[in-house]
């Protein structure tokens, strides 16, 4: 690992363009794209790896940022890498990469499409894909610590770059909180990150203030019930007809408990009972994934589905000792949010350094839940900035508002960027705003 290090410090130093010298920021960065960063990304995307399984991932971005002279720090939260870039005195500011894929067979049709096969937390092996744009954020963090490493010249402090795990499964930040993260490394004074879109062109930044995602809760559900002969369903408890009415009468939180403006989502993602036609089971299993975009809203669909489980429960005369099993405790975060103030600062930044046609703007389309939120909400308060960049060249977009075919959404098996435009934006963008909280000019 060290050998190979190595042989890229030198060829970085030998080859790297040397955006103080004369080139802009823009052409270093296309020019580094070129040179390196287009075969990285092909790696990452031929090599996907599961939430909390990104072992080689992690190496990988270990063996990059170790090559350029960061110090790195690996098994943080499980899989997760930290690297520390010092210049001088100044502001911590954290950057963060997510760098999971998900359980899905790729079908895009890609020259360098994932064949890739893995055995996830659970112990099944799953085909896997990076179907939600992690490649390119993991090639963008390389391409910003590269180009903030050339340019010392140009601002002063530490980045703490943040290759951070498990993203799909809304645990590898507060996983890297846990194992102390900001004890060990320092509470950053900013914190930035950022999203590829597929619904927004290639290469198209969008900055906003305010909230940018939900918050969201995967709820668990059993439900008991007495086990009986498909024919004699009064000698049991029938477990699917109980949650069979649990299901329907759980979307009555949002159409009847919440107002008309305020968000919510309750949906039952899976339902899983029985395995026989005359055989009535003694369990039947839900999974439910629950979104908000306010902590009281959040907190009252919480309340409510353990509420209205246990009211059908007790309904269809289940006993107290039978009462239907809720975890709330799966998979969660919070809302995302970006500090206004920061976001304003930023969004200039991107105006001037980037020409304000760089800028692009729609409305939320869903319900999205994003963990970068643990890096900045209570207890550490930290300003936090997260913006998109568009993946997807802007004819496809057109064809489609015109009729034509869909353009494949995020955790789609059809999923695909055009990673030349999003990661040189995604670069670019990225490196701007550092040097926006760090520079010295």
């Amino acid at each position: 690992m060290y050998v190979t290090a190595l042989l890229a410090l030198i060829a970085a130093l030998l080859f790297a363009p040397a955006t103080a010298g004369g080139a802009s920021l823009e052409e270093a960065v296309a020019a580094d794209y070129d040179r390196y960063l287009e075969d990285l990304f092909v790696h990452f995307h031929r090599n996907p790896e599961l939430s909390f399984r990104e072992h080689q991932t992690a190496a990988r971005m270990s063996e990059e940022l170790e090559a350029l002279g960061v110090e790195v720090i690996e098994g943080v939260g499980g899989t997760g890498v930290v690297g520390m870039l010092s210049n001088g005195d100044g502001p911590l500011v954290l950057v963060r990469a997510d760098m999971d894929g998900l359980p899905i067979e790729e079908d895009s049709g890609l020259s360098y499409a994932s064949t890739a096969t893995q055995v996830d937390i659970t112990g099944e092996e799953r085909p896997v894909m990076h179907a939600c744009g992690h490649d390119v954020h993991i090639t963008s963090l390389v391409g910003t610590a590269r180009r903030l490493v050339r340019m010392k010249d140009a601002w002063s402090g530490t980045v703490m770059f943040v290759v951070q795990p498990a993203e799909e499964r809304i645990g590898g930040a507060k996983a890297m909180l846990e194992d102390g993260l900001y004890e060990r490394f320092g509470v950053p004074d900013y914190a930035l990150a950022f999203h590829v879109s597929a619904g927004a062109p290639a290469g198209k930044i969008m900055a906003r203030e305010g909230l940018l995602y939900s918050s969201s809760d995967s709820v668990d559900i059993t439900v008991y019930g007495v086990g009986a002969h498909g024919a004699s369903p009064h000698k049991g408890k029938d477990p699917i007809y109980i949650a069979s009415r649990i299901v329907v009468a759980l979307q009555g939180l949002v159409s009847r408990e919440l107002s008309p403006l305020e968000p919510g989502v309750v949906t039952v993602g899976s339902f899983h009972a029985g395995f026989k036609h005359n055989i009535i089971p003694d369990q039947a299993k839900l999974e439910l994934t629950v979104r908000a975009d306010t902590e009281a809203t959040r907190a009252k669909l919480l309340t409510g589905i353990e509420r209205t489980v246990e009211g059908v429960a007790r309904s269809a005369g289940l006993p107290e000792d039978m009462l239907p099993k809720v975890d709330l405790s799966i998979e969660a975060t919070p809302t995302t949010s970006n500090d206004e103030a920061l976001a304003r600062r930023i969004r200039a930044a991107f105006e001037r350094e980037l020409g304000a046609d760089a800028l692009y703007d729609k409305p939320r389309e869903g319900m999205g839940a994003e963990d970068f939120a643990y890096f900045v909400q209570t207890p550490h308060k930290v300003p936090g900035f997260y913006f998109s960049v568009g993946g997807t060249a802007q004819a496809e977009l057109d064809a489609e508002a015109e009729g034509g075919p869909s353009v494949p959404s995020h955790h789609s098996p059809f999923f695909k960027i055009e990673p030349r435009p999003a990661v040189t934006a995604g670069t670019q963008a990225m490196t701007v705003a550092v040097l926006e909280l760090l520079g010295t000019s």
